[in-house]
């Protein structure tokens, strides 16, 4: 009995996973599972009810810091100067605050050109570094 019970309950699990893989591979569910997650509307494009977002102008030092630096600036991951960590800074500072301005721009070490903010002017950059520079003395 034991083994018919576990014949038939096989059969279901069986019956169940090609139903289940035939639901899966009709048209619409492909297209379902191949179309676009959204839609890029160019600046100049009618794009219908999209609006463009556009800049307020240039953001402070601290907001760039906040949304983009803080991650490793806050936590000295990867080896970043942590705001406010003194030796941190006073190191990198004798190099000169150009230096230290055309590293943040350009990338050094783990760090990435600009940090994470693609988006930054080389002024916004500048800006960001002089408030870290700042609350870290």
């Amino acid at each position: 009995m034991n083994k018919i019970a576990k014949i038939v309950m096989s059969a279901f699990i069986g019956m169940a996973l090609v139903l289940s893989v035939n639901a899966a591979m009709d048209d619409q569910s492909i297209a379902d599972r191949l179309k676009p997650v959204g839609n890029v509307c160019i600046e100049g494009n009618d794009c219908g009810s999209a609006s463009a977002a556009v800049a307020s102008g240039p953001r402070s030092g601290e907001d760039i810091y906040t949304s983009n630096c803080v991650a490793c600036h806050g936590s000295c991951a990867l080896g970043a100067p942590k705001l406010g960590d003194v030796a941190d800074w006073t190191a990198r500072l004798e190099k000169g605050f150009d230096v230290m301005t055309s590293n943040a721009i350009a990338g050094i070490n783990a760090m990435p050109a600009r940090g994470t903010c693609a988006s930054c002017s080389d002024e916004e950059i500048q800006e960001t570094v002089q408030y870290m520079v700042d609350n870290s003395k």
